[in-house]
């Protein structure tokens, strides 16, 4: 068997490591994923019931599916204010996760803690810290609500009149607006982004950098013509990535409907439903996103 992969091509060889490098996933997607997959495409077709034998089902076919989009019209709701909150916040983490990494890039001293630092929201914003942390900024607003709101209404307002003073279009100022009002939450969701873009840049040849210096590029003109084009595909991984999170956060709305029509109001079969039905979303928006920037990214060969 060895002598037989030795004869192999070199394209044969990456092959068969690649294969390899996923089988941890394919086994534990066998084993763990795929029943309760089945179950739930079988919930979501039945009305089910707790019984003397368990769960009893019963045949309903796509009533819970026509529920979700024609009758209940929370779930409809919930689910466009979490797809425009993704397209709200994702080209925002992105900007910043990329921002960042290229100032961590820099040499200086310090440079490791401050690395640390930001990769430290990661570790720490698990779902109890998060709730937690959410808990406390709400009573922080119960307890203080005439100076909260006043402390970000001056800022806001100050800030926009800046903005407009710079002949800024008003779509883009209140881009900036909400996107200064969501840095809390936006430096929480950009500890991997950073990470990654991180590891694309220190893997660019810095020999790149010193031909283009002899040619007389500017610094500027060698971020636009090297770096940014040899971390386009990191870009796209961060992109489906952010989106991922986005969709998946411990308090995303989707997902708390979802675990309180399962857990709280015991409707297993529509909950089967929602599941798939906001998976397949999910799926749909990554197709479309993946398909129009993947057009854009350069493959360094």
């Amino acid at each position: 068997m060895f002598t037989k992969f030795k004869s192999l091509s070199l394209l044969e060889k990456k092959n068969y490591y690649g294969y390899l490098f996923i089988l941890p996933f394919l086994l534990g997607f066998i084993l763990f994923f795929l029943s309760p997959l089945i179950k739930g495409i079988i919930f979501s077709f039945n009305h089910i019931t707790i019984g003397p034998k368990g769960l009893e089902l019963e045949y309903i076919g796509f009533e819970h599916y026509h529920r979700a989009f024609f009758i209940d019209p929370e779930f409809r709701q919930i689910l466009v204010n979490s797809i425009l909150d993704m397209i709200t916040n994702v080209p925002i983490i992105i900007i910043f996760s990329f921002f960042a990494a290229n100032l961590l890039n820099q040499k200086f001293k310090g440079r490791f803690a401050a690395r640390a630092i930001f990769f430290l929201p990661v570790i720490l914003a698990s779902g109890v810290i998060a709730r937690i942390e959410m808990n406390d900024a709400v009573l922080q607003m119960m307890l203080n609500p005439a100076e909260e709101a006043t402390n970000l209404g001056l800022t806001g307002f100050n800030l926009k009149m800046i903005l407009r003073e710079a002949r800024l279009h008003p779509a883009f100022v209140n881009y900036i607006l909400l996107a200064i009002d969501r840095i809390y939450s936006v430096i929480n969701d950009s500890g991997v982004q950073i990470l990654i873009f991180l590891a694309g840049l220190q893997s660019i040849p810095p020999a790149l950098f010193e031909v283009a210096k002899v040619e007389g590029s500017t610094a500027w003109e060698s971020f636009w013509k090297i770096t940014f084009p040899m971390v386009s595909p990191l870009i796209l991984v961060n992109i489906i990535y952010s989106i991922i999170d986005s969709f998946t956060k411990s308090d995303n709305e989707v997902m708390n409907f979802i675990h309180d029509k399962a857990f709280t109001q015991a409707q297993f079969g529509y909950s089967s439903s929602l599941s798939w039905i906001y998976m397949l979303v999910v799926i749909v928006l990554l197709v479309i996103i993946g398909l129009i920037y993947r057009r854009r990214v350069f493959y360094y060969e």
